[in-house]
């Protein structure tokens, strides 16, 4: 079968798990999730195409080993696809409805020394001032990724730099939180999810062009000042 939305009982689902995050509800609704769920996001990745190939849904489980959050399972189902130049392209389902993302959510070390001369540049640099700012009049949300900017300015950058804003920055991510429109029970929803992608072309094209991947394996550890 197609992708035709997201059923309303994997929103149930997750409102349940958000209340009762035990064993014995995941165990008492595995059918949801392996139907409503899993099964939807699969058929999600299978109407995407080939331009979106492969997209990889995230474990329900959750690492609790160095967390004091013992809470087994996550209360959101994510799937991601690796774009060539380093980026991704995010979906998420949970409780309250759809989330869309793409960018780079986190950068290694040497990606985030390339960002940071690009954008420190006056030939490069106002590229990317022109792409996020484009991304925004389309309505997404732009933000860093999984660190917060930097509090001053990076060492050796002039406080008073033009672009000393995105100096700061460790990351570039659009962001659409769609919440839960009628239309993500429906086949519409892979359309919209298609839509945010797109939009933030401008972006991912800056940040594909002047950082790329990682030469490095980067690591969730990773701290950048």
């Amino acid at each position: 079968m197609g992708f035709s939305g997201f059923p309303a009982e994997a929103l149930t689902f997750y409102a349940g798990l958000e209340a009762d995050n035990s064993r014995t509800y995941w165990l008492a609704n595995r059918a949801v999730y392996d139907r409503a769920v899993k099964g939807a996001m699969a058929e999600l990745a299978a109407t995407l195409g080939d331009r979106f190939t492969p997209v990889h849904v995230f474990r329900p489980n959750r690492d609790v080993r160095f967390s004091t959050d013992k809470s087994p399972y996550k209360t959101q189902c994510g799937a991601v696809h690796e774009r060539e130049g380093g980026g991704m392209n995010y979906v998420q389902l949970s409780a309250t409805g759809l989330m869309v993302a793409t960018g780079f959510y986190h950068l290694a070390k040497d990606q985030l020394e390339r960002m940071r001369l690009a954008v420190a540049d006056d030939v490069t640099g106002p590229g990317f001032v022109a792409a996020v700012e484009e991304v925004q009049r389309r309505r997404l949300e732009i933000s860093t990724g999984l660190e917060p900017p930097l509090k001053r300015a990076p060492r050796g950058v002039d406080p008073d730099h033009p672009r000393v804003t995105w100096l700061r920055w460790k990351a570039a991510i659009a962001t659409k939180t769609f919440g839960a429109p009628q239309w993500i029970h429906t086949a519409k929803a892979a359309a919209r999810i298609l839509e945010v992608w797109d939009a933030a072309e401008p972006l991912n094209a800056w940040m594909e062009r002047h950082v790329g991947p990682s030469r490095r394996q980067p690591a969730e550890t990773d701290i950048h000042d």
